[in-house]
């Protein structure tokens, strides 16, 4: 999705020609989550030529939010407390961010 909204509209070869310059990907496997990511209506897609052409249907936050709640109801049966605690316990969390989370708990139990 990152590199979709980077481009506005991209191809599937768009996508994997960017996803390669960091990692070694199967092109079929970035086609099978565009693909996904269509199915849950978070890409767009047209003929455009030879190939499909994608874009995002929603905009980035709503579907951030989304897959966050997704994920929440995946790996945590919807609560977001373990995940928090998850997060909190993860190393590579600064001080400050561990605070700032500390600070943001406190405003939303205000």
């Amino acid at each position: 999705m990152k590199i979709v909204w980077r481009l506005e509209r991209a191809t599937v070869r768009d996508v994997y020609e960017a996803l390669r310059e960091r990692r070694d990907v199967a092109y079929t496997t970035v086609m099978t989550m565009m693909k996904i990511l269509e199915e849950k209506k978070y890409l767009k897609k047209t003929r455009a030529e030879r190939a499909y052409e994608y874009w995002p249907a929603k905009p980035h936050q709503q579907v951030v939010g989304a897959m966050v709640r997704d994920f929440l109801d995946r790996v945590f049966d919807g609560a977001a407390a373990p995940l928090l605690v998850h997060l909190a316990k993860d190393a590579k969390l600064t001080k400050a961010d561990k605070e700032a989370i500390r600070r943001m708990t406190e405003e939303i139990e205000e």
